[in-house]
């Protein structure tokens, strides 16, 4: 009876019974041989002994997918998000140079709904699968009232490792470097706001609608998966090539490049660098963004930025051509001036 009055209140505990079922295997094709649990316990545990790596730093982050979910609400679509989230976390922890290990997640909706729930931890286990890390984890709630009906919310959490003497970051940034730019795979997991604003309330289209200049629907460009890095640049670190590097999420080219910069050190980036893909285009003139916000609120193309040596220029690019990765040489670093020019 008492489980029947949860019900009554708008929880269900066969609703997440069915949930934790229909996930199993897809948490299950992640495990790696460092994980010691199972799905279902009440902590993770992971074999944290590295024996290739002289000095380990444990690397953790955690971040949410924003309003990019109300895409998703409005297409009945859930598994990119989940694979955005898994990414983006991992692009996270890769500027300073880490491996991912795992990955947890928290999923709270009003209404539990297994099928839902099924589909996001879907596209976040072929996101781990893809770049070697366990989901560990996660937790599920059910609060009714409190979210709108259809809707839910999901935050993810990881854990990656580094070596503490090859550590990237501002410390290793000086001037004379050059920056290479990886391109990006769409508007990734920023920018959803003002992009739904202009696509939907300023240029009035459907999920189905093509984007003028674009190949794509709306749906398929704004579901695009948010690219992860970590294959791409993984050789590049073991060979001590990349000095830092900057995940182009909120604040663009603008706030995020900064972050990763020295007292005394600026920058400069050339717009007409890389091609900007014709859903920037679409969004800047659409909707009257100017210059400077557009490479503030938008990654404009442009992914990652990776700081290397000059002399090493001929072998990175080489090695990004390889890994079939679109990357362009989009600036330099020099003494003094303002942090970041566009130029």
């Amino acid at each position: 009876m008492n489980s029947s009055r949860y019900e009554e209140a708008g929880v269900s505990i066969d609703a997440q019974d069915a949930s934790i079922k229909a996930i199993r295997a897809d948490v299950q094709s992640t495990s790696i041989p460092q994980v010691l649990s199972e799905i279902g316990s009440f902590g993770g545990l992971f074999d944290a002994r590295f024996p290739d790596i002289p000095s380990p730093v444990l690397v953790a982050s955690a971040d949410g997918i924003g309003t990019k979910l109300k895409v998703a609400f409005e297409a009945d679509k859930h598994d990119t998000v989940g694979a955005c989230l898994v990414n983006h976390c991992i692009n996270d922890i890769l500027v300073q140079g880490a491996k991912p290990l795992f990955f947890m997640d928290y999923i709270a909706t009003g209404k539990l709904k297994p099928n839902v729930v099924r589909e996001v931890l879907a596209g976040m286990a072929q996101a781990c699968r893809q770049s070697g890390l366990a989901i560990l984890g996660g937790e599920m709630a059910e609060m009714p009232g409190f979210y709108q009906a259809g809707e839910y919310d999901v935050a993810g959490f990881i854990v990656g490792v580094v070596d503490k003497n090859k550590i990237l970051g501002s410390q290793r940034v000086k001037p004379g470097q050059l920056i290479i730019g990886l391109a990006s795979s769409g508007l990734h997991t920023n920018g959803y706001s003002l992009a739904r604003k202009i696509i939907f309330e300023e240029a009035c289209l459907q999920l189905d609608d093509k984007i003028p200049g674009c190949s794509q629907t709306v749906q398929e460009s704004l579901l695009a998966v948010h690219k992860p890095y970590y294959h791409a640049v993984r050789h590049l670190l073991e060979q001590d090539m990349i000095h830092a590097m900057a995940h182009i999420t909120g604040g663009g080219f603008l706030d995020n490049v900064p972050r990763i910069l020295p007292e005394g050190v600026s920058v400069s980036l050339r717009k007409n660098a890389h091609p900007v893909p014709p859903l920037f285009k679409f969004l800047v003139d659409k909707g009257k963004v100017s210059e400077q916000e557009a490479y503030r609120v938008f990654n404009m193309g442009i992914g990652l930025m990776v700081f290397i040596d000059p002399d090493d220029k001929d072998n990175v690019m080489a090695h990004f051509e390889q890994q079939g990765e679109l990357a362009y040489v989009v600036g330099e670093t020099h003494v003094g001036g303002e942090k970041v020019s566009l130029v």
